[in-house]
């Protein structure tokens, strides 16, 4: 029964049986048999009959004649029988309805994150997930880690990545790998030469190309350099990884990036990578989404997926 606006909706009785024992009664009214009854829900005639017995005490009347030509509804049978008609027919609608919710779920999946993942990490984690869904289309964007955090919030996507030293605020989040970060330099650079491994505060006090505030790379490198006097004012500032790495490659300057982001431009020597002793240059990589909303559906499985992957 519906209430009114701001009545309190009064609890089902005690005396509503359930689905089960409503399907099977509107078995017997089929087939006029207990036994065949059972046998279409899948359950003994011993259980069946116990079930309805148990529903005649319940509701406080008798449904069923027994005899040995077979089952026959009472009046009252007769008459629950058309209600529990309609009421398994709503259930059946309700559960219909809500394995297209279901469906239309699973059937997209946004994910944003930011760049370093986007480009190193994302596309095998996708090709797993693909085989595991094929039918679920998925977007992906591309940001730095304030970026994620934005359109997550905003309703954006369902499921994010961030590569910064803490989880925004907003979000929840859990650690699916560890990436390291690299100063590098070209080979014609002084420091591709050095013998020995850069001081924190001469790299803190050289100009280089470097991300955007706002990114991953720049939170990390920003904490570790923090005591030693900052970084100096960037030599470029780039807005993403590819750009930043071309810069270094091009011999504009050095420049700090993932080691994700340099394997290939450091093992063809077309960039070198420069020691530097006493800076944690370590940060986690996380999954994040907003806070008391955990991934469900294929979210959910990309997630699971990157942690069977696990870098670093």
């Amino acid at each position: 029964m519906s209430s009114e606006p701001g009545e309190t909706p009064h609890p089902l009785s005690h005396r509503v049986p359930d689905l089960g024992a409503l399907e099977l009664l509107l078995a017997v009214a089929r087939h006029g048999s207990l036994g065949a009854a059972a046998r279409e829900v899948g359950i003994t005639q011993p259980a069946a009959s116990s079930r309805i017995r148990s529903m005649e005490r319940q509701l406080g009347v008798a449904l069923v004649d027994r005899s040995p030509r077979g089952s026959r509804l009472t009046d009252a049978g007769a008459l629950v029988t058309d209600w529990a008609r309609r009421i398994v027919e709503a259930a059946e609608a309700f559960d219909a309805g809500a394995q297209a919710l279901r469906t239309r779920r699973d059937s997209r999946l946004r994910v944003v994150a930011s760049m370093t993942i986007a480009e190193y990490l994302m596309p095998g984690w996708l090709i797993a997930l693909r085989a595991e869904r094929p039918g679920t289309a998925v977007s992906l964007q591309a940001g730095n880690s304030a970026a994620v955090a934005a359109r997550l919030l905003a309703g954006e996507a369902d499921l994010g990545f961030v590569e910064g030293l803490a989880v925004p605020d907003g979000l929840d989040g859990a650690v699916i790998a560890h990436d390291r970060l690299a100063v590098v330099a070209a080979p014609g650079h002084p420091w591709a030469r050095r013998r020995g491994p850069l001081d924190p505060a001469e790299l803190a006090a050289t100009p280089l190309v470097l991300r955007e505030r706002g990114s991953g790379t720049r939170q990390v490198l920003d904490a570790a350099l923090a005591a030693h006097g900052g970084l100096a004012e960037p030599l470029l500032e780039l807005a993403s990884t590819t750009a930043v790495k071309a810069a270094a490659v091009s011999g504009a300057g050095p420049a700090v990036l993932s080691e994700l982001a340099v394997a290939e431009e450091l093992s063809s020597r077309r960039l070198v990578a420069v020691p530097v002793h006493d800076v944690l240059l370590r940060r986690d990589l996380r999954a994040v989404w907003p806070t008391g909303h955990r991934p469900t559906g294929p979210a959910r499985d990309l997630l699971s997926l990157t942690r069977a992957r696990p870098r670093g």
